[in-house]
C-alpha cells in the first residue's frame, strides 16, 4: 500500500466529515469561475471556461444536412469531447474512451432534454434540410468536475453562436452571411455535480476529492428549477437524503451560475 495517498485520503475525509475542505471552501461552494466567449475565430460560436484549475474550450460549427427520418422538422446537435493528453497524465491519445463518451453524452442530454434549444427553428426545409450543430469539447486542464465546466462552456458557446440567414430561391438554399442571427435559445440549463465523501455530499469536487469519492451525482436543471438530466457515477450508493440534499443545493446554485453566465454573454431569445 502507498502510505502517502492513504494519509491524504484520510485527511480529506476527516476534514469533510467536519464540513471543511482542503482548499477552504464550504461543502456547497463552487471554485472560482471564469468564462470567455468568441475565442475561436473560425467557429460560429465558442467559449472557454475555467472552474478552479479545470479548463476547457468548446467550439460550435454548423452545417446544413438532412434531418433524422423520425424528426423531419427538427435540427440536430452532435456532441463530441476530446480529453487532450496534456490535460492529465491519465488521458491518452487515440479513440474516445469511456470517460470521453460519458462526458459527451451527459452534456448532450442536459442540452437536449432541457429544451433549451428550439430544434424546430433550425429546420430550413422540412424533410430535407436542417441545421446540424457540431459541439466539440476540448479538455485542456483537468482538476476535477468536468461535467459542470463542460455544460457551462457549452451553454456559453451556444449563446455566442450566430447563424447566417437561410433563404430558399428557386429550390436552392442561399446563405446570407451579412445577416447573422443568434440561436433560438428559449431557456437556460446548467449542471451541479456532487461527490459523496464520508458522510457528506460535496459540490464541485476537485481532482483530489474525485479520486476518493464513493459515489457521484450530477444534476442538470433548468432556470425554472425543473430537473432535465441526472447522472450517477462511482461504485458506492446514495441515500434518498443524499439525493434530496443535492437537489436542494442545485436549486440554490443554478441561479447563481446563470448570473455568472449573464455577466459575460446574456441570452438572446429568438421567438
Amino acid at each position: 500500500m502507498d502510505i502517502v495517498p492513504e494519509i491524504t485520503r484520510e485527511n480529506i475525509i476527516n476534514l469533510i466529515n467536519k464540513k471543511e475542505r482542503t482548499d477552504g471552501r464550504a461543502l456547497d461552494e463552487f471554485r472560482e469561475i471564469f468564462i470567455e466567449t468568441g475565442i475561436i475565430t473560425k467557429a460560429e460560436g465558442s467559449a472557454r471556461v475555467k472552474l478552479g484549475n479545470t479548463q476547457l474550450i468548446v467550439g460550435i460549427k454548423p452545417q446544413i444536412g438532412e434531418p433524422f427520418p423520425d424528426t423531419p422538422n427538427m435540427g440536430i446537435i452532435i456532441t463530441n469531447s476530446e480529453l487532450l493528453p496534456m490535460a492529465s497524465p491519465t488521458f491518452e491519445p487515440g479513440p474516445p474512451d469511456e470517460r470521453s463518451i460519458e462526458l459527451s453524452r451527459v452534456v448532450d442530454r442536459c442540452i437536449r432534454e432541457s429544451d433549451m434549444l428550439n430544434l424546430e427553428k433550425l429546420c430550413i426545409v422540412e424533410g430535407s434540410s436542417v441545421w446540424l450543430l457540431f459541439i466539440d469539447l476540448h479538455i485542456i486542464d483537468y482538476d476535477g468536475n468536468l461535467f459542470d465546466a463542460a455544460v457551462l462552456a457549452t451553454v456559453a458557446a451556444l449563446r455566442d453562436t450566430k447563424l447566417p440567414t437561410a433563404k430558399i430561391e428557386e429550390d436552392e438554399i442561399i446563405l446570407d452571411y451579412e445577416n447573422l442571427k443568434p440561436l433560438p435559445l428559449e431557456n437556460t440549463a446548467l449542471m451541479c455535480t456532487f461527490a459523496k465523501i464520508g458522510d457528506q455530499m460535496v459540490l464541485d469536487p476537485s481532482l483530489d476529492e474525485e479520486e476518493i469519492l464513493t459515489a457521484r451525482l450530477s444534476i442538470g436543471m433548468r432556470s425554472d428549477g425543473t430537473i432535465c438530466a441526472m447522472q450517477k457515477g462511482g461504485e458506492g450508493s446514495l441515500t434518498k437524503e443524499d439525493i434530496l440534499e443535492a437537489i436542494k443545493i442545485t436549486k440554490e446554485k443554478i441561479p447563481q451560475l446563470i448570473e455568472e453566465l449573464d455577466k459575460i454573454i446574456p441570452q438572446n431569445k429568438v421567438i
